[in-house]
């Protein structure tokens, strides 16, 4: 949708992250923030996050109402529409507009299944491949695409069109989607399954943005793997990270906004439509889950790697 027109001059943009216990992520998400603010930078950028780290969303939001700006486009700096981009985060601009009703505040979309973001992980596939100690055809490999895992499955079947997209796009000779927590399969559950179809080698992609504790445990998982079985080859792909082309879509999402085309898709989504076992979540209240943990830096104790159970996400 390279036509869109031009975001309006008079719209700050906040880019709006889900937070990590992982200073390694969290440096990597405002390193994003400053990529985009590289492309305009006469334009006021801020970056807020749900929980984990500073600055807040409202901070951020707050940040952007400077010379007479009071026009916000709210970004989710995520990959996918689950439960974070669709309530909690929503859930914060919601809080904003209703403290401040002067101010527009209008929220995007996240990145979603974009062929630019295919291409960066080609890309990232293709750099692992570059590794290899074996000469083998990918008709000989595996590609094992790794989600963080979710309570939406709209956003787990989404991981599985992107690793099929990868599959046929790339000519592997299987392909394989896990996930490192919340649903099933488990990457670990996953491999050993894999270890039967007979690949020489078997790659490692997670489709995440930035590295945190859960790309670490993927990392350290096909460690474990390597060791366990020295006879295949698993090479491990790097994660998306801010890739030109993944600020490109990002751009894109800010500018789809004032024209009214950000709306998500909500043909399958669990909160608006009778999806098969989740009938009992449709038209729940919207409500943010990450009040305990805003603004709270690095780790207290909690272990946060599973997903929540969201209500109804509102456009």
């Amino acid at each position: 949708m390279e036509d869109i027109e031009a975001l309006p001059a008079d719209y700050a943009v906040c880019i709006a992250g889900h937070g990590s216990r992982d200073k390694d992520g969290i440096k990597e998400f405002l390193t994003l923030s400053s990529k985009f603010k590289e492309r305009e930078p006469q334009r006021i950028v801020e970056c807020g996050f749900l929980e984990f780290a500073k600055p807040t969303i409202d901070e951020a939001i707050t940040k952007c109402v400077q010379d007479g700006i009071n026009n916000i486009v709210v970004i989710p700096g995520v990959l996918m529409a689950a439960g974070h981009a669709k309530n909690d985060m929503p859930s914060e601009v919601i809080a904003m507009s209703r403290k401040h009703p002067s101010l527009n505040i209008k929220y995007g979309r996240p990145l979603d299944i974009h062929p630019k973001v295919l291409k960066v992980c080609s890309d990232r596939i293709e750099s692992a491949e570059s590794s290899s100690k074996l000469k083998t055809a990918r008709t000989d490999t595996l590609l094992m695409t790794v989600g963080r895992g979710s309570s939406d499955p709209d956003a787990n079947s989404n991981v599985a069109k992107v690793s099929r997209m990868l599959w046929e796009g790339m000519g592997f000779g299987w392909a394989e989607t896990s996930f490192i927590g919340v649903t099933q399969p488990l990457l670990t559950d996953a491999l050993e399954r894999s270890m039967k179809l007979g690949f020489k080698r078997i790659i490692v992609f997670p489709y995440f943005l930035f590295t945190g504790i859960l790309v670490k445990r993927i990392f350290s998982v096909v460690d474990e793997f390597q060791e366990k079985y020295p006879d295949i080859e698993f090479l491990k792909a790097p994660y998306l990270n801010y890739d030109e082309l993944i600020i490109d879509v990002f751009m894109e999402r800010a500018r789809e906004v004032p024209f009214g085309l950000q709306d998500m898709n909500c043909q399958m989504c669990k909160y608006r439509e009778q999806v098969v076992g989740f009938e009992h979540e449709v038209g729940e209240p919207q409500a943010g889950h990450h009040h305990h943990v805003r603004g709270i830096e690095g780790h207290h104790g909690l272990d946060h790697d599973h997903d929540h159970h969201h209500s109804d996400h509102k456009k």
